[in-house]
């Protein structure tokens, strides 16, 4: 169900949300756009470490989510994710 507040919320993160997950019945970008938010900023995209081929990023775009993409930071957001390499 989807919280009205969260129209005009926007999500941040180091990492792109996940459009396929192993572990969970539900990924990332499914539960960001099923909330309505429609905002989404990240630094760097998911490797294809789990699964490859997922892209949050289209999915949620697909959906109508505005996705910035901070490349910029993507060498600082790797730093501390080296074990998803």
């Amino acid at each position: 169900m989807s919280e009205p507040r969260l129209v005009h919320a926007t999500n941040y993160g180091s990492l792109e949300p996940c459009a396929k997950r192993a572990s969970r019945p539900r990924p990332c970008a499914q539960l960001i756009r099923d909330a309505s938010i429609h905002r989404v900023v990240a630094a760097w995209r998911e490797p294809d470490t789990f699964l490859p081929g997922a892209d949050g990023t289209e999915l949620l775009q697909d959906a109508g989510v505005t996705v910035i993409e901070l490349a910029e930071y993507a060498s600082a957001a790797r730093t501390p994710n080296q074990h998803l390499l």
